[in-house]
């Protein structure tokens, strides 16, 4: 009797432990049925939230988001898209009508905050790939390394120019290039930080085919001379460096403890890294009488034209 009654009570546990696991079983599958895809889980699924929907007019949009209408879009350049007899708002968020019917369900809408980077510039880039200034934008080194258009732009709530930029574009850039910060802090730089220029002056922050997303002019060379147009020559003598290496090569664009941005403190120095005579080598060496006496040791006392000249092939004029 007491193994039958063993056996019952074993019984009666196991099958108590059947009607646990399986009442959980059925609220977690309750829970799961009811809750509410986000707007990224359709996206990443390939699915369109306003799949089926209809458009109904930025109009319709403002009946809700009214200040969000009136401080965030109408007084920026998006504003054009309702002005060049587009859609406005669901030119961006997508069509809205089952969002509206839904009492302003989320699910319904196209909400960028819920998608990805690259599902975030796609977006935007559905349109401003058309610019020449960011149709490069989807072979960046802003988007390989996951930086997209709302990590510096904000649609609705910008804080700086037409641009739409969430902070300063100096604030920006030193966010993320602390070490050209420091090198814009030397004795002897181009002056950034007292806005004379700006960093998207010389580069592309949306990409370029140059490295460093440098632009260029028309002719592929350095943005330098953007600015420093006498050096560009063409000239009847060319200082090959400079065609072919490039302004960096001599000199450290952000900022340097040199003069003229010199990349070492003595110009014979920086001469002599390649004028050095070497065997199998063409470059000129050091003439035999240049001893690096202190007179001989400023290079460019004599070779005053050493970016390039039309008179004489030493530079000398």
């Amino acid at each position: 009797m007491k193994y039958g009654r063993t056996l019952s009570q074993a019984s009666n546990r196991f099958i108590a432990s059947i009607c646990i696991f399986l009442a959980l079983s059925i609220s977690a599958f309750g829970q799961t049925n009811t809750s509410k895809p986000t707007t990224s889980t359709l996206m990443a699924n390939g699915q369109d939230p306003t799949k089926g929907s209809t458009y109904v007019g930025a109009d319709t949009c403002k009946t809700c988001h009214e200040d969000l209408y009136k401080t965030g879009f109408v007084h920026t350049p998006h504003i054009g898209l309702i002005r060049t007899g587009k859609r406005g708002c669901e030119d961006c968020h997508g069509p809205g009508s089952a969002h509206v019917e839904g009492g302003g369900d989320v699910t319904k809408i196209i909400r960028f905050s819920q998608l990805s980077v690259a599902e975030v510039s796609e977006r935007c880039l559905s349109c401003h790939q058309t610019s020449a200034e960011t149709s490069n934008f989807g072979r960046s080194a802003h988007m390989a390394k996951g930086i997209g258009c709302l990590t510096c732009h904000s649609p609705h709530h910008a804080k700086e120019g037409p641009s739409l930029l969430v902070n300063t574009q100096l604030t920006l850039c030193y966010g993320c290039h602390a070490k050209q910060k420091a090198e814009f802090a030397r004795p002897y730089r181009h002056r950034v930080d007292v806005g004379l220029i700006q960093c998207s002056d010389c580069h592309n922050p949306h990409g370029t085919f140059v490295s460093n997303q440098l632009r260029t002019d028309a002719a592929g060379f350095e943005v330098c001379v953007k600015c420093h147009s006498e050096k560009s020559g063409p000239f009847s003598f060319e200082h090959m460096p400079v065609k072919q290496e490039g302004c960096m090569s001599c000199h450290t664009p952000h900022g340097s403890s040199n003069q003229r941005l010199l990349r070492v403190s003595q110009v014979n120095l920086l001469c002599l890294q390649c004028h050095t005579a070497i065997d199998g080598r063409d470059i000129p060496g050091m003439p035999s009488f240049h001893n690096q006496a202190t007179k001989y040791q400023a290079c460019t006392m004599c070779h005053t034209q050493i970016h390039g000249s039309n008179f004489n092939e030493f530079f000398f004029k």
